[in-house]
């Protein structure tokens, strides 16, 4: 079964338990907890979702930093984890059909919604809601219920939840990112970028996401060894933080 529920606009935390009935009747019971948000959007998942340990992740920062072997253990490990996922994500087939859809994204591990998601949103659509409701319609008002099929209404409603407010969440960061693409193109190539900053500051234009996606180009012009661009976009992002303001 699965629960879900929301922390803040935008974010969805999706809490998956799964019981185990052994032979002697006894339930095992573990939950998993993801994170979809429109911000910091991870589909590959490599570094898992949000965990605490502040000051440790901070000391274990500095060690990788001071430590040249650990930090290239830990680039490799990274790599490894990465390739081990995409072979999985590879080797699951994907169903035609809504129904078996409608299992795939059930049997779909916690960490790996918000990836299938973004990788199968044109199939997530009113047909395929529409089949949910459908099965869901049939199972409330069955004539005789049993418990095997009130689990799977809690199991449907779920799954229904987290789809709903997935799409949402990516269809929202993915209206975000062409805004904000449109507005860094306007600042890199205005010729008074001051005045362009002002006006989109009084038009509420000039937010995270803008900044975000300039940093992207930025560590993009440094890995191609573009330094006379990445300069001038420092330049750009420097200018821009005196302005920006969510």
């Amino acid at each position: 079964m699965a629960g879900l529920s929301l922390h803040c606009p935008g974010a969805v935390t999706v809490t998956v338990t799964r019981s185990t009935k052994t032979r002697f009747s006894r339930i095992t019971t573990t939950t998993i907890r993801t994170r979809i948000s429109c911000i910091g959007w991870d589909p590959e998942g490599v570094l898992g979702p949000p965990k605490g340990g502040h000051i440790a992740r901070l000391e274990f920062k500095k060690r990788l930093e001071k430590d040249e072997g650990a930090r290239e253990a830990f680039v490799q490990q990274l790599k490894e984890e990465q390739e081990r996922r995409r072979a999985e994500r590879q080797a699951r087939v994907v169903p035609e059909t809504n129904d078996g859809l409608l299992e795939y994204f059930l049997d779909t591990e916690a960490r790996e919604i918000e990836f299938e998601i973004s990788r199968l949103r044109p199939r997530l659509n009113k047909e395929f809601f529409d089949h949910i409701k459908l099965e869901l319609g049939q199972l409330r008002f069955a004539v005789s219920r049993t418990k095997e099929m009130e689990d799977r209404v809690i199991e449907l409603e779920a799954i229904q939840k987290v789809l709903l407010e997935g799409t949402e969440a990516y269809d929202k960061m993915q209206a975000d990112l062409v805004s904000a693409k449109e507005r860094l193109i306007k600042i890199l190539q205005s010729e008074d970028k001051k005045s362009t900053l002002l006006e989109m500051v009084e038009r509420n234009q000039l937010n995270r996401s803008v900044l975000a996606l300039l940093d992207e180009n930025i560590a993009s012009a440094l890995e191609n060894d573009h330094k006379e661009a990445a300069a001038f976009m420092e330049n750009v992002r420097a200018t821009m933080l005196k302005y920006i303001t969510v």
